[in-house]
């Protein structure tokens, strides 16, 4: 059982690590948000222990971006806060429960244990790939042929949800409701705005087409021969 510890108090990090150390055969710590959430990119845990209050990146965003970026590791948030609201917001960034501090360390064991005996759940890739074309979910770059490309951030989705839909055409209704979280269409030209500029940003200098205009349906990214 592989555990990430992230926690900027170190004596808390440290009494967390000794009340788990029976359960684990390996427990990495991390004291900040950043650095945890860098590491549980990189690496394969079975559960990860995040406080709420972090510096650098609290502990709701870097779960949030851990789930944004298809990471679907379960996750105990512990916190000093423990008002309905804060645990509301805890869970809906993507935390699997939550515990307030000051807590026992039978229960923390207890929902450890319920959390590692969830099946366990295949993490999505984190790095997406179309010919020469890359992105990263974690660190949001974006590369062709090895050139960094500056995307703004709807471009940055638009390309993400295209790649993880390379291949198949992807309607505007599907971007809408996807990117822009747009459950109607508003009958604005914003999507063929952001198709061209990303067009422009991701095909223009480079001898291979990637994104495709499918008439009458929408858009599709794909490598053709």
């Amino acid at each position: 059982m592989r555990i990430l510890i992230v926690e900027d108090d170190r004596e808390t990090a440290a009494h967390i690590a000794a009340g788990l150390h029976a359960s684990a055969t390996h427990i990495d710590s991390a004291h900040d948000g950043y650095a945890g959430l860098t590491m549980a990119a990189r690496e394969r845990y079975d559960v990860i222990i995040v406080d709420r209050m972090l510096p650098r990146l609290d502990g709701v965003s870097m779960v949030r971006e851990l789930r944004h970026a298809g990471r679907e590791t379960p996750v105990l948030m512990v916190s000093a806060l423990g008002e309905v609201n804060d645990r509301v917001e805890g869970l809906n960034a993507g935390a699997d429960d939550y515990l307030t501090k000051p807590f026992a360390m039978i229960e923390l064991r207890a929902r450890f244990a319920a959390l590692s005996r969830r099946p366990h759940m295949t993490d999505h890739a984190t790095l997406l790939r179309a010919a020469d074309l890359e992105l990263d979910r974690i660190t949001r770059e974006v590369r062709r042929a090895g050139q960094p490309l500056e995307l703004q951030p709807r471009e940055f989705r638009l390309l993400e949800y295209l790649m993880m839909h390379q291949g198949r055409v992807v309607t505007r209704s599907m971007l809408l409701e996807h990117v822009w979280e747009f459950h109607f269409d508003p009958q604005t030209s914003v999507i063929e705005t952001h198709i061209s500029r990303l067009r422009n940003k991701i095909d223009r200098d480079f001898e291979r087409e990637l994104l495709h205009t499918v008439r009458g349906a929408g858009y599709c990214l794909r490598v053709e021969d």
